[in-house]
């Protein structure tokens, strides 16, 4: 997993976790917010955007089921949030050039991801508090209502 710097040392580390999410054995403790930021980046490597959106979405409620966390109009799985990431993480990638490929392996990626993207509490810049903790908003998506996102498709 990421060192305390949060930085991953090896593409072994990467593939490790992203396995274990997908078997439903990744410890809950370690499905933290670096954790979500590479499933996300990892699916959009791999797949087409809407095929990504869908697996991402279809897996996290599926190891949330597996990890007995249950979905209310509190918590656990949060479609909002879960594609407000999904976006800035594509948005992400559309801005690596082919012409800088060569140093945009999944590592630097993964790492670059973590430094620019860490602050969990990024989406507050962009939804109100009630908007985003909303049960609407818990369910399907919800344009933000602080300011406009960016997103390259």
């Amino acid at each position: 997993m990421a060192e305390a710097n949060n930085r991953y040392q090896t593409i072994s580390e990467i593939e490790y976790l992203i396995n274990q999410f997908n078997n439903c054995t990744l410890p809950r403790s370690q499905w933290n917010h670096y954790a979500h930021l590479i499933v996300a980046l990892w699916y959009l490597i791999h797949y087409e955007q809407q095929t990504a959106i869908n697996l991402i979405r279809d897996r996290i409620q599926r190891y949330n089921r597996a990890m007995n966390i249950n979905t209310t109009k509190n918590s656990g799985y949060h479609e909002t949030i879960t594609l407000f990431w999904i976006y800035l993480v594509s948005s992400y990638l559309y801005t690596k050039t082919p012409k800088n490929a060569a140093s945009n392996s999944l590592l630097n990626l993964a790492n670059d991801l973590i430094h620019i993207y860490g602050d969990k509490n990024l989406p507050l810049e962009y939804y109100s508090r009630d908007l985003l903790m909303s049960s609407a908003s818990r369910q399907s998506w919800v344009e933000p209502d602080l300011k406009p996102i960016t997103v390259y498709i």
